[in-house]
């Protein structure tokens, strides 16, 4: 262990930065603990408050999921505003608000350009503290909630989640859904609600986290401000009962209406701040993260018993859960539930390398950077310091006492924890599977812009220095998709892109995983309507190994067989497990109807005839095809010097071979199939779709599509207002788009009870008429004006972010750095212009409708 050690000791000092840059930490008099980190990388702030309470804080409401169903009304109205106000205020500012509630917290939050603090802290100050839950709200909102429930109801891991939690808890209230129980929740009235909302929401049970470019004095007076005239109040302790250790083994395996076998092992662990806990995290990274991990390996790669398994070590109070699930064929459910064991006694016995000790290693620290990419990733992190863990330093305590970590820590806690005689196994699986005379059995501020550089063989590269955070990424990029595809081998470009991330000329899959991933670093693929490619992630040391990882990958791919079965095996079980949500269903059939025989007709990841169609052979013959110099873009963005690191890319890309990018033959004139459609499927709720003509991504009016996509979605848009806060007629109801190159769809689509979807399809109709009329408020246009423009700015934080942006505008014909453009484009955008596009897409003679129900 001592050379694990000392390479972590050099991987500890790439987090000394954030160590030397401790957050201020203040409590007013009236209880609130107030967090300010300071950062000034970039001109945005997450503000948010955490109220030290959850689902199991319920008392003699457990199971009602009061928690969950107060963070729904507290944006409906308070003593000054009325609820649209909230967050028509946020979004005019640049701002998105949000909330999540959890077993041992509810979080509101907003995201927005750091000069908007004040306005975030007055809005949430005013939300938590003063909210009035109108009754009238009260009442829609337990409509929607109970479509949430249902919703939750047909989603398969949703039910696999819920089983595992109250199958391992059988005291601890952690057993109980955060949402709640349908008939515990509909028996909830308003005044349980204000009573629980006035013992919780009180000042000394409040911590107000704020991260970004801000004054931590100017925060902390605007936080007395809005905060500070609340009194502290009583707070009585709520009984949390412990959970008594499981003696025996327990198991419960559902048969239902699905594709796949999903199931999980789990077995009881102490807490977060037990000595034990760093240590099972690391053991839950050697198992089960990352493609080179020792059960991916042993299950997936080698005996091909599981499409996918992960394991994670999960403890946020006083006990927790260590957690293996997997996925799989369900024939293969019980062999590959025993070759888990064998691994975890294997290990136990032999233990592990000490080169996995360091890969493990190194994936905890790029974990705890990768928290703090963004404002909103670090003020989380803060935040769950201080009230999960209880020390706001908790994190640089954590890595010490990993540090101190040794292999046969490891074993130990295996052994300790992990032992057969207290395993809890679940699993959900097809009714075909199900053996005749079976039942349920349950038993015991930023760098410049991008430079960009053409080479003689026609490969484009941009490089974007950013020495703010030690991380590196690296990201090639091509045009490709389904235009690009064999009419019989749809979904070739995802497992194209899937397959070089795999076995080279050079090494096997799993040697290329061990190889990116012993040094903390990620080598993933990723595909889309319109382009495909791969990425790496490194430490900044690491950039020749990420080099090599991506040039081994482009110029010498094996395609070997052995890796495309296991591979397009996983990609079929993702189709199947689709075939398990209805949204997606649906989703799915209208984009084949409106399109057609057009390629865009199926998405990306292609069909089950198309896929078992494929052969190694085609894949290698359609890079062959796409993988030229002139439809490759490679970016670099992160923590180098392009001095150092621009030959070594260029050097790479000098050895693709030349060709132009292929050219897109196929074209649209008009949908495949208009017209009223209904599907039938087995589940609780109704999904409703309207698919419209839209404009490609190079087309002229392509901006005013972004403006309208806004308009019809989000929290303030008055279709959402309309159809879910004043008539409660749906869960989720907004627009969405499938845009291509020079092709596009403009969809509609809203969850809903099966008795109501014609209302919602009206509502839908009604709306778009408004803006076909015109109808849209100056203040509505701005809204949308404003969230858009934030909204690229915060979603381009990451150095990932802004290497994709930057790369499919290069590959696509785009300003490379198009940020004061899209500003100019979007503001441009005028209520005529929306009028015009409306009338110009959204005809019913160019309409596809679509109803999944029961």
């Amino acid at each position: 262990m001592s050379k694990s050690n000392s390479s972590f000791a050099s991987d500890l000092r790439l987090l000394e930065t954030f160590w030397k840059l401790p957050p201020e930490r203040a409590v007013l008099a009236n209880g609130l603990t107030l967090l300010v980190q300071r950062d000034t990388s970039a001109s945005v702030a997450s503000v948010q408050v955490w109220v030290k309470t959850g689902s199991i804080h319920e008392g003699g409401l457990l199971g009602g999921g009061l928690s969950h169903y107060l963070e729904h009304l507290l944006f409906k109205g308070t003593e000054r505003r009325a609820g649209r106000e909230i967050s028509t205020t946020v979004q005019a500012h640049g701002g998105n608000i949000n909330a999540y509630t959890t077993f041992d917290r509810t979080v509101y939050y907003i995201d927005l350009p750091s000069a908007h603090v004040g306005v975030a802290l007055d809005v949430l100050a005013d939300a938590v503290l003063h909210s009035t839950l109108p009754a009238d709200e009260v009442a829609r909102e337990k409509d929607v909630i109970l479509r949430e429930i249902a919703m939750g109801n047909d989603d398969p891991d949703h039910r696999l989640g819920e089983a595992l939690f109250d199958t391992a808890f059988r005291q601890h209230p952690y057993r109980y859904p955060v949402i709640g129980y349908k008939d515990v929740f509909t028996a909830v009235t308003r005044d349980d609600l204000l009573a629980y909302y006035r013992a919780r929401y009180v000042p000394n049970n409040l911590v107000v986290v704020v991260a970004g470019d801000v004054d931590p004095e100017a925060v902390r007076v605007q936080v007395e401000a809005h905060f500070g005239s609340a009194p502290r109040a009583k707070l009585a302790p709520v009984l949390v009962l412990p959970e008594p250790p499981q003696l025996a083994p327990r198991a419960l395996h559902r048969y239902e209406d699905v594709e796949l076998t999903r199931a999980g092992l789990s077995w009881q662990i102490p807490g977060l701040t037990h000595p034990d806990a760093p240590v099972l995290d690391l053991l839950a990274v050697l198992l089960g993260q990352g493609d080179s991990s020792v059960l991916w390996q042993a299950l997936r790669e080698k005996a091909r018993l599981v499409h996918s398994i992960d394991a994670t070590s999960w403890n946020p109070g006083e006990t927790g859960l260590f957690y293996i699930s997997f996925v799989c064929e369900p024939g293969n459910r019980e062999a590959a539930t025993a070759a888990v064991r064998h691994e975890l006694d294997r290990v136990a016995a032999k233990g592990f390398t000490a080169g996995q000790i360091r890969k493990a290693l190194r994936q905890l620290v790029v974990g705890e950077i990768n928290t703090r990419k963004t404002m909103s990733g670090q003020a989380s992190r803060l935040g769950a310091a201080e009230v999960v863990a209880g020390d706001i330093d908790f994190a640089k305590a954590y890595f010490a006492r990993l540090a101190r970590v040794k292999a046969t820590d490891l074993r130990r806690v295996l052994r300790a924890y992990l032992g057969a005689g207290r395993v809890t196994a679940v699993s959900l699986n097809p009714k075909t599977a199900q053996p005749a005379t079976s039942t349920i059995v349950v038993t015991d501020r930023v760098p410049d812009s991008f430079v960009e550089q053409t080479l003689p063989n026609g490969a484009r590269l941009l490089l974007r220095p950013d020495r703010r955070l030690p991380n590196l990424h690296l990201r090639l990029l091509c045009e490709g998709g389904p235009v690009h595809e064999p009419a019989g081998l749809r979904g070739a470009t995802s497992l194209l892109a899937t397959l070089l991330t795999k076995d080279t000329k050079k090494r096997s899959a799993a040697e290329v995983a061990k190889f990116i991933e012993e040094v903390g670093g990620s080598f993933y693929p990723f595909s889309g309507n319109n382009s495909f490619g791969l990425a790496a992630e490194v430490l900044p040391g690491d950039a020749t190994r990420a080099i090599e990882a991506l040039a081994d990958a482009v110029l010498t791919p094996a395609f070997k067989r052995a890796s495309f079965e296991v591979e397009r095996d996983a990609q079929l079980a993702d189709l199947q497990q689709d075939a398990d949500d209805v949204v997606t269903v649906g989703k799915k059939l209208v984009r084949r109807k409106f399109f057609g025989a057009h390629p865009f007709g199926i998405d990306s990841h292609g069909t089950i005839e198309g896929l078992t169609a494929l052969k190694p052979a085609d894949l290698a013959a359609l890079w062959k095809r796409l993988g030229v110099a002139g439809n490759v873009v490679l970016v670099a963005a992160g923590d180098f010097d392009p001095k150092v690191l621009g030959p070594k890319l260029k050097a790479f890309l000098s050895k693709l071979p030349r060709g132009a990018a292929p050219k897109r033959a196929a074209v649209f004139t008009k949908p495949g199939e208009v017209g009223d459609f209904i599907e039938k499927q087995p589940r609780e709720q109704a999904v409703v779709f309207q698919a419209f003509p839209g404009p490609g991504l190079l087309a002229d009016d392509y901006y005013i599509g972004e403006v309208a996509d806004e308009l019809f979605s989000g929290m303030s848009s008055r279709l959402f207002e309309r159809v879910r806060e004043e008539k409660g007629l749906a869960y989720f109801v907004r627009s969405s788009r499938v845009t291509g190159i020079d092709v596009g769809m403009f969809m509609f689509y809203a969850g809903t009870a099966p008795a109501t979807a014609s209302e919602v399809l009206t509502e839908i109709d009604a709306e778009i008429a408004r803006v076909q009329a015109g109808r849209v408020d100056a203040t509505e246009l701005v809204r949308c004006q404003t969230r858009l423009k934030a909204g690229r700015r915060m979603g381009l934080q990451t150095n990932g972010a802004r290497a994709m942006h930057a790369g499919l505008n290069t590959l696509y014909g785009l300003p490379v750095d198009d940020a004061a453009t899209y500003d100019a484009h979007i503001d441009a955008v005028t209520i005529a212009d929306l009028k015009a596009f409306a009338r110009r897409y959204f005809q019913k003679k160019l309409r596809t409708q679509l109803v999944m129900k029961p």
